[in-house]
């Protein structure tokens, strides 16, 4: 008898259990899918400004039905000369996109080989004879040096960062490099909150701190904190785990207000290679790579080092002979996904690079894969999204340098203004796919003739102009006799 009433009690406690778990799981479905049923849409800003030495750090607000829609935090940074970027990491995967200057970028993996070294006699280094970039030929001290690669970046590129990487980037150009990045909270690398989380190695908050946004950021404290991981750590416990005198471990935990971006009082000397080598590396990493989809699936035990340690990390966007779709009379498109840039198949992004001419046209379409998150780098356009009830959730002009969200089988149309209207969106998906509404690629094109007619009650010879009268253009549509008269 009490045997029996344990069992029942015990399949009471699973079923309560069970439900209790149900519901939870149901909750959350519900909120996040409460999440996108978004009324409107808005072009907007950075709401938030954090002021360093060597420059600014500029945020849109993750409160906006917006970004939480389509799961992502966006971040511009804008570095003055000569400022290096403290070493930081984030809880998500970072896709960056360079839109003014060049510059030099370390992405450290753990467990990757240190291929880079100085000769302490004549400052080359490694293979292909890289060396020190910036004055003198050797470190401080004359000491030897040895780290992972250093890449040289500059505008158009596209620069892919794991979550969890530890990166820095110095400005070493004669202008201000800015960088407009977009961190893919939803993924599944980030096993956190939807916040943005930055940890930092070194720094502190700038003398100046946050300048905007102020409610915003007490809305959302420690998004982007920029205080350094070492100083809440036992300093005698620090020493000895880098077997090194106090005094250096509490150089590590000392405070700074001179921010997230400093200025380098000399120029640096680090080991790098030239501009025009860096990109020979790149077309030869380009041919491995061809070579490695041909050879299939990886075989090597170390599988690892064949992986992160050697995948390119950048592609530039911004190459006309490149671009994947171009129309003399309406513009191009350029796009990176996993195919060209394979480090992208792991974080599950992709961008794309976009130009209209005056007045031309991005075709009606939707995405099958993804949510895009639009920057303006340049122009202005009209721009209106519809969703799945029939309403226009954004109908307004976009202009330069501000960001809005076309979320996945959300229908967008794009019209460039009297200038023109450039663009780059970073996409939630790998291998992204579109639907275009118009063009010989579109939908129309694929239905019968009696499919359209019946269900748009229009006479066959309507259905004939909706499926042909765009046939040899698909995306990028030149603009029409009438709207070039009406501009």
């Amino acid at each position: 008898m009490a045997n029996s009433r344990l069992a029942f009690l015990a399949a009471t406690l699973c079923l309560l259990v069970h439900v209790a778990f149900g519901k939870g799981y149901a909750t959350a479905g519900l909120s996040e899918a409460q999440q996108c049923r978004l009324q409107r849409i808005r072009a907007t800003q950075p709401d938030e400004r954090i002021e360093s030495e060597g420059g600014v750090t500029e945020l849109w607000s993750e409160d906006d039905e917006q970004f939480q829609c389509a799961g992502v935090a966006a971040i511009r940074n804008v570095m003055r000369p000569n400022a290096l970027f403290l070493p930081e990491f984030i809880n998500a995967p970072r896709l960056v996109f360079i839109e003014q200057g060049r510059g030099l970028l370390g992405i450290t993996y753990p467990g990757c080989a240190e291929t880079y070294h100085s000769d302490q006699s004549s400052g080359s280094s490694g293979e292909r004879g890289r060396r020190w970039q910036g004055e003198g030929q050797q470190g401080e001290g004359g000491s030897r040096d040895q780290h992972q690669k250093v890449h040289r970046i500059r505008r158009g590129d596209i620069i892919a960062i794991p979550e969890g990487a530890l990166h820095w980037c110095h400005n070493d150009g004669n202008e201000e490099l800015i960088a407009v990045s977009v961190v893919d909270l939803n993924n599944q690398g980030n096993q956190l909150d939807q916040r943005l989380r930055a940890f930092f190695l070194a720094g502190g908050e700038g003398g100046q701190g946050r300048q905007q946004g102020q409610q915003s950021r007490r809305r959302q404290s420690g998004r982007y904190n920029s205080q350094n991981i070492f100083r809440a750590f036992d300093t005698e416990i620090l020493a000895e785990s880098f077997n090194v005198p106090i005094e250096i471990a509490q150089k590590l935990q000392q405070q700074s207000n001179r921010g997230i971006m400093i200025n380098v009082r000399e120029r640096m000397r680090v080991v790098a290679p030239d501009e025009d080598e860096e990109y020979d590396e790149e077309y030869d990493e380009e041919q491995e790579e061809r070579m490695r989809r041909r050879r299939g699936p990886l075989t090597s035990q170390n599988g690892f080092e064949e992986t992160f340690c050697t995948m390119k990390i950048k592609q530039n966007i911004d190459i006309r002979r490149e671009a994947d779709v171009f129309s003399r009379q309406a513009g191009r498109v350029n796009i990176v996904n996993m195919h060209k840039l394979p480090i992208l198949r792991y974080m599950d992004m992709s961008a794309e690079r976009g130009r209209l001419l005056p007045n031309a046209l991005y075709s009606p379409h939707w995405s099958m894969t993804d949510h895009r998150i639009v920057y303006v780098t340049r122009g202005d356009a009209h721009v209106q999204i519809v969703g799945q009830n029939g309403q226009n959730v954004f109908d307004e002009q976009a202009s330069e340098g501000s960001m809005f969200v076309i979320p996945q089988f959300f229908t967008s149309i794009i019209r460039a203004g009297n200038s023109g209207f450039e663009w780059i969106s970073f996409k939630t998906s790998s291998q992204p796919m579109k639907s275009p509404l118009a063009g010989y690629t579109s939908v129309f094109r694929a239905l019968p003739i009696q499919v359209i007619t019946n269900s748009f009650q229009m006479s066959p010879r309507d259905a004939q102009e909706l499926k042909y009268n765009r046939e040899h253009q698909t995306f990028l549509l030149s603009p029409s006799r009438q709207s070039q008269s009406m501009s």
